[in-house]
């Protein structure tokens, strides 16, 4: 079936519903980060190729916004079901061209299915409402209002390297059911897996126009995106930085933004250290810490410290790593720049007195599953978000001195707190400025129909399949009024 998205591993972009290549520059080669070898060549698309995509997404919108929900729903089963069937192929692409253990590869593609399904459900219950003039002083029933939702034109979608098919779709899919048309950019490092998602939607029925992607340099063609004439919503995902670009550029277009994260695991006296543990370590190292929900940093209360910090090192030293396609957890990271900064915050960490617990070994962009205790605010690692394997554990003597240091981060995306008393736990959560507090859990993202947002420098709005699907959507208000 994924034939034609490449020719020779020339992966070409879906513009008005073909696979199209650009003459204006040459295409952009892409190694994996295992072990760096030629993965395929994409698209360098010009302003000019920009333009035609948001052409035909123009096109395409009114006749889908005009195709029945039902049929929206259909069309977006039948999706769900490809990307089910080709859930190994996809996986291995994922695998090799982004590093994913082969495990979380088939994982993330799975989810995604499930996602679409629910999508194409949930969006079948999005209805408007009545509402009674008479409810406000000075007016009689005989005037009311009928309000239904209604698409807000053309989507730009950009998604991130470390979940590029399940990323992409969360964005894809709930702007298709609103009925938008969606102008996807896929990152550089994770378009060919974006690609072969987007030739699901277009062989499960999307009609021509309404899906269209684009790939090329940031530098050549980002702001030009973000800024175009023909955009009416951009969801976007990454890092902190660039979203506060992406939002300075913008001007009035509303924006659905999901940015970095330094979630901290807030752990008091009373916790269950086996079970804490065993979370903390899957939160913090899975797809080797390039999530924006991993556990980032441990807040544990001092008398219980040693006990959890001896738990959580037995269960580092015990996590495999290796290379994608093999039966691990720890795999390289996405390139080279981002080993460099893991290791930058493990190196300041070392020089300021942080201990080392384990880790600190590395073989290129592999970097393997680090732990240090005793770390102090002073210390880069307490702040900054790594995005890799490293977690540092802070000592701290109450939950109140945990609270202050989880508040002051710049970010706020979650937070857990591990605790057997649910007053302390509701307490805690409470005073905790993120988006979601988990309870006696890791922080993660989902299940997907739940709200997920975070606040400060971790993004804008609401995601979550209905939440999503209300935010590229409007309200559209005709006021009857009845004959006096």
């Amino acid at each position: 079936m994924f034939e034609q998205i490449h020719a020779n591993h020339v992966y070409r972009c879906l513009v008005n519903g073909q696979w199209k290549e650009t003459s204006a520059h040459s295409p952009i080669e892409i190694f994996g980060p295992a072990d760096h070898t030629q993965v395929g060549f994409i698209q360098s698309f010009s302003k000019d190729d920009v333009d035609e995509a948001f052409q035909a997404a123009k096109a395409a919108q009114k006749k889908w916004a005009e195709t029945p929900i039902s049929v929206r729903a259909q069309i977006l089963h039948r999706c769900a079901d490809l990307m089910e069937e080709y859930e190994d192929e996809i996986a291995a692409i994922l695998s090799v061209e982004i590093s994913k253990d082969i495990a979380s590869a088939k994982s993330e593609v799975h989810r995604t299915a499930d996602f679409i399904h629910f999508t194409a459900d949930e969006g079948k219950h999005i209805e408007g409402e009545m509402v009674g003039a008479d409810h406000f002083p000075g007016f009689n029933k005989r005037r009311f209002s009928i309000v239904t939702r209604v698409p807000l034109g053309v989507v730009l979608a950009i998604s991130p390297f470390n979940y590029p098919v399940n990323l992409s779709a969360s964005k894809v899919a709930p702007a298709l059911m609103a009925g938008n048309s969606v102008v996807l950019k896929p990152p550089t490092s994770g378009s060919i897996s974006a690609l072969y998602m987007s030739e699901i939607f277009r062989a499960g029925g999307i009609p021509d126009g309404v899906l269209n992607t684009v790939t090329g340099l940031g530098s050549e063609i980002g702001d030009y995106l973000v800024k175009h004439p023909l955009v009416d919503f951009v969801s976007f995902t990454g890092s902190t930085s660039v979203g506060k670009h992406i939002a300075k550029q913008v001007g009035m277009i509303p924006l659905l933004m999901e940015l970095g994260g330094k979630d901290a695991a807030i752990v008091l006296e009373d916790a269950d250290l086996d079970e804490t543990a065993r979370d903390i370590v899957s939160g913090a190292y899975s797809y080797s810490g390039q999530r924006c929900t991993a556990v980032k940093r441990v807040l544990v209360i001092d008398s219980v410290a040693d006990e959890l910090i001896a738990k959580l090192k037995e269960k580092v030293e015990a996590l495999k790593v290796g290379m994608p396609h093999e039966d691990v957890q720890v795999t390289p990271l996405i390139n080279t720049k981002a080993a460099d900064f893991v290791q930058e915050l493990i190196d300041d960490a070392l020089t300021k007195g942080a201990e080392l617990l384990c880790g600190n070994k590395r073989e290129g962009n592999l970097i393997y599953p680090t732990l240090f205790d005793k770390v102090t605010t002073d210390m880069r690692l307490a702040w900054e978000e790594p995005f890799g394997p490293v977690l540092p554990v802070i000592r701290i003597k109450n939950a109140e001195e945990g609270i202050d240091i989880a508040n002051r981060s710049e970010y706020g995306l979650q937070s857990s707190v591990f605790t057997k008393n649910i007053d302390s736990a509701f307490n805690i959560a409470n005073q905790l400025d993120v988006g979601t507090v988990h309870l006696n859990n890791k922080t993660e993202r989902g299940p997907d129909h739940f709200p997920f947002l975070g606040v400060k420098s971790s993004g804008m709005g609401t995601q979550g399949i209905r939440y999503s699907i209300e935010a590229m959507s409007r309200p559209k208000v005709i006021v009857v009024n009845l004959e006096k």
